[in-house]
């Protein structure tokens, strides 16, 4: 296989193919913190894309409680059974010298998914679910570890759950691309979405079973396989609700609580971010370092990142999002004034942001976090489409709004 450069595992890595090279690259970041499990993302993403014969058990769009909930049912648990028994005792990280470049959370010594595989009847490890597995997206949803029967406390939960939003990943080094025998799974070069050409697919089913997250579907009434499709008529600007310019996805604009912003980000010819201070998922992902990728150590270099949860014990959080988990959690719950600020574009527009300023505003208050004092600031931030045009613009105070005595007795 030929090797390529996986910046979230700080080192190369075995893949199918030479590192494309992508104008754009399709990218996300979801706050866990935020997250009330309302699914309205599942529904807006079902009610647009898979409300036909043969999809009724498809959810390009979810959100499960972890640590019990998954859809397929214990995808994530299989996997990484999987890998410990292919590599035991090797899934370990070396957070030693960090080049905060090329290697930001340090460097993975286990083997990928790749890496574990055979490479002649396997290209990447996995399985395929069984149809039980499939029929239940909601199953164990708000399901704690146990109940406790006094209070709870930060850092961490003694009875703990939490929502994980999910979507295909659009991977830089997708497993789907890499195992499918017809070449139908495919990224392309304008954004970095991956697509499945359905007049190539066979239904073999090698995407499904090298999917890590299993977000490569198959629908037996066409006998092919399925998946997110990244909403890409909207990200390329065809929907005309925006004018021509760039639009987030469905799942991103119906968001209620708030937790997500979906872009397009720069990206080098080795799938690394090329540095673009200004763009808020950048600087989520590189400068802030507050979101991770989901399970990284499988080697795909997904481009959904997740703010993790404040509440959760941080071994299972490591496992998941890697060794960034700790500086991130501390970042979040202390944010910085720029921080604070680029947290409020989440779901302020329907366009998608590509540059952000702000301009500072007056002092608002202090307040005292973990014994140390920190001044509080009505910031405003605007960001920018494209075409460097302003298109929202939002402070860091909510405004508060009075509702007009004439509307008190509406209902009637």
């Amino acid at each position: 296989m030929p090797k390529v450069y996986n910046w979230q595992l700080g080192r190369e890595m075995d893949y199918r193919f030479e590192g494309g090279k992508q104008e754009r690259q399709f990218a996300a970041v979801f706050n866990i913190n935020r997250c009330i499990a309302c699914q309205t993302c599942t529904m807006a993403c079902k009610s647009t894309w898979t409300f036909s014969p043969g999809q009724e058990l498809m959810w390009w769009n979810n959100v499960e409680t972890k640590p019990y909930g998954g859809y397929p049912q214990h995808w994530d648990t299989k996997i990484l059974q999987l890998q410990d028994e292919a590599d035991p005792g090797g899934q370990s990280w070396n957070a030693g010298a960090v080049d905060p470049k090329r290697a930001p959370y340090g460097q993975f010594d286990g083997k990928t998914i790749f890496e574990t595989a055979d490479g002649v009847q396997k290209v990447a490890t996995g399985y395929i679910p069984t149809e039980d597995e499939w029929k239940t997206p909601n199953i164990y949803e708000d399901t704690a570890t146990r109940f406790p029967a006094g209070g709870v406390s930060l850092p961490e939960h003694s009875g703990w759950f939490f929502y994980l939003q999910r979507i295909c990943n659009h991977c830089t080094y997708p497993a789907c691309v890499a195992a499918c025998p017809r070449n139908a799974a495919y990224k392309r070069e304008e954004d970095g979405i991956v697509l499945i050409d359905q007049n190539r697919c066979r239904g073999y089913r090698k995407c499904v079973e090298a999917c890590p997250y299993k977000k490569s579907m198959y629908r037996p009434s066409t006998r092919t396989s399925e998946k997110c499709i990244g909403c890409y008529p909207r990200v390329e600007g065809t929907d005309p609700l925006t004018n021509g310019l760039p639009m987030e996805t469905r799942c991103m604009t119906a968001c209620i609580g708030k937790i997500r912003l979906q872009g397009l980000v720069k990206v080098g010819d080795g799938g690394e971010w090329l540095e673009d201070r200004q763009n808020p998922l950048y600087y989520l992902v590189h400068v802030e370092k507050v979101a991770l990728p989901l399970y990284p150590q499988f080697g795909t270099q997904p481009n959904v990142y997740y703010i993790p949860p404040r509440w959760v014990p941080r071994d299972y959080l490591h496992q998941m999002f890697g060794p960034g988990v700790d500086a991130a959690i501390e970042r979040y719950s202390n944010p910085s004034r720029e921080l604070l600020a680029v947290l409020q574009l989440f779901r302020a527009t329907q366009e998608i942001v590509f540059t952000y300023k702000i301009e500072q505003g007056p002092k608002t208050g202090d307040l005292n976090i973990g014994g140390k004092t920190r001044e509080l600031f009505n910031d405003t931030v605007i960001g920018f489409d494209s075409q460097g045009k302003e298109i929202v613009r939002v402070t860091v105070d909510e405004p508060l709004i009075e509702r007009p005595d004439r509307y008190a007795m509406n209902t009637i």
